[in-house]
């Protein structure tokens, strides 16, 4: 397992804090060039995050709710997709009266629904030709829309081009 920087497990744990509060969503974690599915929580800290006992995230893993990735040692290690899967396990579960194999169905088609609708928007990107690639924090090759300014963003700049053209 890579070594990772503070700053790095600051940022994924700040978004981890979002998805649980419901402020942000996997698709904004892929914007923003997170990898959701970047191991890097125990099952203390994703137990904590997520508000649940650790005793339920290892049933869960049991069961099959929520399988982590597993280190060389064989210590769970859960990704930020994991943790917003835990939260809406949890939602329905509580809320909504599931049932765990009703959820388990549930959240493999919004997944699958997701991962489509994310593919849909790299192809129309693709196609409309706005595509970089970049290395993403963790090392990963991702891809980033490419912004086409009309105007300079300097609003010093624009103000002398506009002098200039008169």
């Amino acid at each position: 397992m890579a070594k990772i920087t503070p700053k790095i497990r600051q940022a994924y744990t700040m978004c981890a804090q979002a998805l649980v509060l419901g402020r942000v969503n996997l698709d904004v974690v892929d914007q923003i060039g997170l990898n959701a599915d970047f191991p890097i929580f125990s099952v203390g800290r994703a137990a904590e995050l997520a508000d649940i006992h650790p005793q339920t995230l290892r049933q869960y893993d049991r069961l099959g709710l929520i399988v982590p990735q597993r280190t060389p040692g064989g210590a769970r290690r859960y990704c930020l997709r994991d943790i917003d899967r835990l939260v809406q396990a949890q939602r329905m579960s509580q809320e909504e009266s599931i049932n765990l194999a009703g959820i388990t169905r549930i959240l493999q088609l919004m997944e699958e629904n997701r991962q489509l609708k994310r593919q849909n928007r790299q192809l129309r990107r693709r196609m409309e030709g706005n595509v970089v690639f970049e290395a993403a924090a963790d090392g990963e090759v991702i891809e980033v829309q490419r912004i086409r300014r009309t105007t300079p963003a300097n609003p010093y700049r624009r103000a002398i081009l506009q002098i200039t053209a008169s």
